[in-house]
């Protein structure tokens, strides 16, 4: 069988050590993936010179490759997702996807498949839930707000807890998850690809509700592309 070359993108840095192994669990064996992030190659007064919050900015949290967690101003990685993702092209991704659940407009490929999990996941996870209400569990508390927003499919307005999947503790992910129980959730969607089997089985210990992992639905999806 022929080998299929695809591309992911990381708002971090790649290769995302607690993202990949997902990855590479779902992917069939003919499959080569090139992993590729908007902070490749850059030290820390790089990434604060180019992607450091401005006022007003909506903010994105993402992994250096030393396992650090950095925040940054959402536009300037924005602009810096669409050369990525012509670099991936350029180098024979036939897919591309981008590893980060936030909403981003106007990124295009030429040919490749782009995959773009906030315009996926969403209605995907929406029409999963259905009647239920859905609780949310996202990295930063100033997401919420925006997040409401991107969760306006939802049947019922989702309720929301913080826990950064890169910095909180167990008994941090412990309490945002028995905070989404006692707000009325009866599932557990995690809002960022950060979150792993680690989150999800800590949510699941201290709470009776199931726990969707966005890194899992996604990778789930691409193998049926591949």
């Amino acid at each position: 069988m022929a080998i299929r070359k695809i591309g992911t993108l990381t708002i971090g840095q790649a290769p995302r050590s607690d993202i990949t192994p997902i990855l590479d669990a779902a992917l069939p064996s003919h499959v080569r993936c090139l992993h590729a992030g908007v902070l490749d190659g850059l030290d820390d007064a790089a990434i604060a010179t180019r992607f450091s919050p401005q006022p007003g900015d909506a903010l994105l949290t993402s992994r250096l490759l030393d396992g650090r967690a950095v925040v940054m101003g959402k536009p300037a990685v924005g602009a810096a997702l669409q050369q990525k993702i012509d670099d991936l092209e350029a180098q024979g991704c036939e897919i591309i996807a981008i590893l980060c659940t936030g909403e981003f407009h106007g990124l295009h490929s030429q040919k490749a498949w782009l995959i773009e999990p906030d315009r996926i996941l969403p209605p995907t996870l929406n029409a999963l839930v259905g009647d239920r209400r859905a609780g949310i569990l996202v990295p930063l508390e100033s997401q919420i707000t925006s997040e409401l927003e991107k969760w306006r499919g939802a049947h019922q307005t989702p309720v929301f807890a913080i826990a950064s999947p890169y910095t909180a503790s167990e008994e941090e992910v412990a309490e945002a998850a028995r905070s989404l129980e006692a707000q009325g959730a009866e599932v557990i969607l995690t809002d960022c690809m950060g979150y792993t089997g680690w989150h999800q089985e800590i949510c699941t210990r201290h709470t009776a509700l199931p726990v969707v992992l966005s890194n899992k639905l996604l990778a789930d999806l691409l193998r049926n592309l591949l």
